[in-house]
């Protein structure tokens, strides 16, 4: 699995997880914040991307997008009032949110099995594709059109269940030590908080010393 070092100096690297679904609009505003936070600091840090599924149940094929909201949140006015939400908190930090492009909520195992085999290059493309793009990112053509992007062949990886038990198993993990809200930051092992929080407080945890 690949992995991404970001930082100035040359010492040892400390390790941030980023725990997310590539379906939560949170993630990508957190990722964008995460990334301004390490920006200010003069270390060195190694980024890994692990997997949770803010839909467990989701049937493999995915949902229409329009009525699983309005089942979820009470009705159709209450989802587009989300989604005006984040689109303003996604404009904040220079990304632009397509709702009106998304058609589908899809099950995500299969993009977080990619995220495992392709590493961090891979997590901006399906941001950019599910949320700008409105692409169904469980579909499996559209993950190996996503890899190729960035010089990957992802085609006989995602016909296979390489990282499918590994992938769930995670999750499962998640949610067993209590984490229920993403994006969740671990810092040297240790969850330190949830949620897209300003690249000013994030900086202010993970420039902390190691105890």
């Amino acid at each position: 699995m690949r992995q991404t070092t970001t930082g100035m100096m040359m010492d040892q690297p400390r390790r941030i997880d980023v725990i997310s679904d590539v379906i939560c609009p949170w993630c990508w505003i957190g990722k964008r914040q995460m990334e301004r936070a390490l920006a200010m600091l003069d270390q060195n840090f190694t980024i890994h991307w692990r997997p949770y599924q803010l839909n467990p149940d989701m049937p493999a094929e995915g949902v229409e997008r329009a009525s699983y909201r309005a089942a979820k949140f009470g009705s159709v006015e209450r989802g587009a009032e989300l989604d005006a939400n984040v689109a303003a908190a996604g404009r904040a930090v220079g990304l632009e949110f397509r709702h009106d492009r998304m058609l589908r909520t899809p099950n995500t195992i299969a993009a977080h099995r990619l995220i495992r085999w392709a590493g961090e290059p891979i997590v901006e493309p399906l941001f950019q594709a599910y949320f700008h793009d409105g692409q169904d990112i469980g579909d499996h053509a559209v993950l190996a059109a996503i890899a190729a992007t960035i010089g990957l062949d992802a085609k006989a990886f995602l016909a296979s269940d390489e990282g499918d038990a590994e992938v769930r198993a995670e999750d499962a993990h998640f949610r067993r030590i209590g984490i229920n809200g993403v994006p969740s930051f671990a810092l040297d092992g240790a969850v330190m908080f949830s949620g897209a929080y300003p690249a000013e407080h994030m900086a202010q945890v993970f420039g902390r010393k190691a105890a």
